[in-house]
């Protein structure tokens, strides 16, 4: 899996929080692939955390969403704990930063999301057109012919 980290002043974290969020869904929408985005309930987050999202891709074969990213924005509990500080140009003293962290994708979960939506009725799955280019212009994957 792959990580997204982020290291901002307070005022950019709510921008960054955006952007990671438009990353991991911009990805997932490329493979055309069904999600959703959910916002946690701040009863449900962990102490660390300020604000927190699960992306979630539709698996039609087990009729589940699962979850292949969580977006979490920690305000400055990290920095306070790790004592990651800023300075402001022109200001005397230092303020804690804020962080903010993205798993940006679970390969696994989205292979099985890719083969569950995109699977044929002769047992074969259509890649999506986005990773073509990488495949060396294959376009189907076919199960083995019995012999």
């Amino acid at each position: 899996k792959v990580e997204i980290l982020a290291v901002t002043t307070p005022e950019q974290a709510p921008a960054m929080l955006d952007e990671f969020i438009q990353r991991v869904t911009r990805l997932i929408a490329d493979l055309g692939l069904p999600y959703r985005l959910l916002e946690i309930c701040t009863g449900d987050l962990g102490q660390s955390h300020h604000r927190s999202y699960d992306v979630e891709v539709y698996a039609p074969g087990c009729d589940q969403w699962l979850e292949v990213s969580s977006v979490s924005w920690f305000s400055d509990y990290q920095a306070r704990r790790g004592d990651i500080r800023l300075r402001r140009t022109g200001k005397k003293g230092t303020e804690f930063a804020h962080t903010l962290n993205a798993s940006a994708l679970a390969v696994p979960r989205v292979w099985a999301a890719i083969v569950e939506n995109f699977s044929n009725a002769d047992g074969s799955v259509t890649i999506p057109e986005v990773l073509h280019p990488y495949l060396r212009g294959l376009t189907v994957i076919r199960p083995p012919q019995s012999r």
